[in-house]
């Protein structure tokens, strides 16, 4: 039996394509981009204003998605990790998140099954790495979401399971298509990286203008090597260099990530020696509290020693936030995607 069509991804003019060699008109193919993207309908049948005929075709001969939502899990902040099997059996994770206080709707999704960066304390670095998501399965996530909740995601973070820039191409194809069809701004698109400097120089190159999150997580090499192997690959002091170059060659400011680990590097001269290692960088801090899982050893900082950090970023020049924490309940929080239906 031949595979059905995936219509998720595909352009107007790559529609217009299949619905013309199957004996449809260019004006369906609109109709059908529209209920995708604009929409997100949850079947071919909700296609109403499609012709019983037209949908009929549609149903033989293709599939809006390749992935179903396998699990929902819905935390008591209104936060929903979704959980999606993909055709092949493996499963990839995205994260809801709602702030009572904005509009906005935010959208963690993945990039990989798994990945394979080792970072001490993510919960997902346990899984290894299976395999990268195809563009149309990174894509898929938002338009699941969107179809199951019946909301608008405005703000797309790569932050899920793996590390996006090793699955570069499809990174990119998916962002074009978020900005494009999806209608998402750039600027309301994050990508994090555990720091690959050959990658983040392509973006530089590509002039890249959504957002560039870097997960450092230490103020100097040997504290991160300990905790994220990249850096035995691509050491620091060359990662504050590399990143100097990507802000001044796209005008935009990194967001520096830092999870905050009890006696691991929230102490005063850790502070200290961040704000002198990123003194020169155009950035902002993003400090994160650690979120304890039962794959790992470490702790959640004190408060006192939080608001300490802050305080002497803030003091060096920098905005700092700290992240809110949402869905920790559910294992949705930063650092505990781990898919347990993975095999």
């Amino acid at each position: 039996m031949d595979k059905k069509y995936i219509l998720l991804g595909k352009t107007v003019a790559e529609l217009e394509k299949f619905m013309l060699d199957n004996a449809q008109t260019k004006y369906r193919a609109k109709q059908v981009y529209n209920r995708l993207y604009l929409k997100s309908v949850g079947d071919i049948d909700s296609m109403t204003d499609l012709p019983l005929a037209t949908r009929e075709m549609l149903k033989e001969k293709a599939q809006i998605c390749s992935a179903v939502i396998k699990d929902k899990q819905i935390s008591k902040d209104g936060t929903i990790k979704y959980l999606f099997e993909n055709q092949d059996g493996t499963y990839s994770e995205a994260v809801l998140m709602r702030f009572d206080n904005r509009a906005n709707l935010t959208a963690c999704i993945s990039t990989q099954v798994g990945c394979p960066m080792g970072c001490s304390f993510c919960a997902t670095a346990k899984l290894g790495f299976i395999r990268n998501l195809s563009y149309e399965e990174i894509v898929q996530q938002i338009y699941l979401i969107q179809a199951d909740t019946g909301l608008k995601v405005t703000n797309i973070v790569f932050m899920g399971q793996g590390e996006p820039l090793l699955n570069f191409d499809n990174l990119i194809k998916s962002i074009k298509i978020f900005r494009e069809h999806f209608q998402v701004g750039a600027r309301r698109i994050t990508v994090s990286t555990c720091g690959l400097i050959p990658e983040i120089n392509k973006l530089a190159e590509l002039d890249f203008q959504s957002t560039l999150a870097i997960s450092l997580h230490a103020p100097n090499q040997k504290k991160r090597e300990e905790i994220m192997p990249v850096s035995k690959k691509y050491d620091f002091e060359n990662l504050i260099k590399c990143l100097k170059k990507y802000a001044d060659k796209t005008g935009r400011r990194v967001t520096v990530e830092y999870v905050l680990m009890k006696d691991i590097n929230d102490s005063v001269n850790d502070a200290k020696e961040l704000a002198i290692a990123i003194a020169k960088l155009k950035s902002n801090v993003n400090l994160i509290i650690y979120n304890e899982n039962e794959k790992s050893h470490y702790k959640k900082p004190l408060k006192e020693s939080i608001q300490k950090f802050k305080y002497i970023l803030e003091a060096s020049g920098k905005k700092v936030t700290i992240r809110l924490e949402r869905g920790a309940d559910i294992d949705a929080a930063c650092g505990q995607l781990s898919a347990k239906f993975n095999k």
